[in-house]
Formats: structure tokens, C-alpha cells, sequence
């Protein structure tokens, strides 16, 4: 909570870039390569927002089917860009980017864990809390 909008954006785009590798569309590879690129302009950064939403908006209907886990983590990792990259005023209910991008990367590893039936939802929460920590001084 204590970070600035930058700092919730930053953390929230690592948190993202953690659960890349579970999506197979290649323009949130891209959208998540702009969000990384230092000086980053707010135009190319909404695009990646606007990008990242459209894949989840795409992708959600995976959430429906029962055994398709690694389309869900691919939602679940749109998700989680999406959430880092969200506007301000975009973010509803309580919590913040970050922690939003957080929570949908683990739901990404969750359903590539079920899929695969291996690794362990701790190791993504222990990544998460080392690169927050890295973040708050």
C-alpha cells in the first residue's frame, strides 16, 4: 500500500513476467516486453493494458471448461498484466495493482500445476514476496 503508482505498476508487470511462460498468445509476450522497457511512454503502456485486457477478455470463457487448466492459466496470466497495468481509476473493489497482479499470476500457476501436476503453489507466492520486498527497499 505504501508504494507509489509506479512502484504498484513495476511490481505488478514482475508478477506478470512470472507466469508469461503459461501463455501462449505471442502479443502478450509483446504487451508484457513494453511494459518492461524502461521509459516507457503512457500511450504505449495503455496499449499494452488495452492488449493484455483483450486477451482476457478472450480467454475467459477457458474458465468455463473443466479440463482445459493450461487456457485458464493463460487467462489467469492476461489477467495479471492486465491488473498491473490498469489505470487507476479502472481498479475495482479493494486492493491494489500489484496486489491484484499478484493473485492472477498465482491463479495462472494454480491451473498449470493441475494441468501438469507438478510444482508448488508456494515457490510463486515465495518469488512474489522477494521481488516485493526487492521493491520496497
Amino acid at each position: 500500500d505504501s508504494l507509489s503508482c509506479e512502484q504498484q505498476r513495476a511490481l505488478g508487470v514482475r508478477c506478470a513476467q512470472g507466469v508469461i511462460d503459461l501463455a501462449q498468445d505471442p502479443r502478450l509476450a509483446k504487451a508484457l516486453e513494453t511494459a518492461l522497457t524502461p521509459d516507457v511512454s503512457a500511450l504505449e503502456v495503455e496499449e499494452a493494458y488495452k492488449t493484455a485486457k483483450a486477451i482476457s477478455t478472450a480467454t475467459f470463457t477457458a474458465c468455463g471448461r473443466d479440463a482445459d487448466w493450461m487456457a485458464q492459466a493463460e487467462h489467469f496470466s492476461a489477467a495479471a498484466l492486465q491488473a498491473a497495468l490498469a489505470p487507476a481509476d479502472q481498479l475495482p473493489g479493494m486492493g491494489t495493482a500489484a496486489w491484484k497482479a499478484a493473485m492472477q499470476a498465482r491463479m495462472a500457476r494454480n491451473c498449470a500445476m493441475i494441468e501438469t501436476g507438478q510444482g508448488s503453489a508456494d515457490s510463486e507466492s515465495q518469488r512474489q514476496y522477494k521481488i516485493a520486498q526487492a521493491a520496497s527497499g
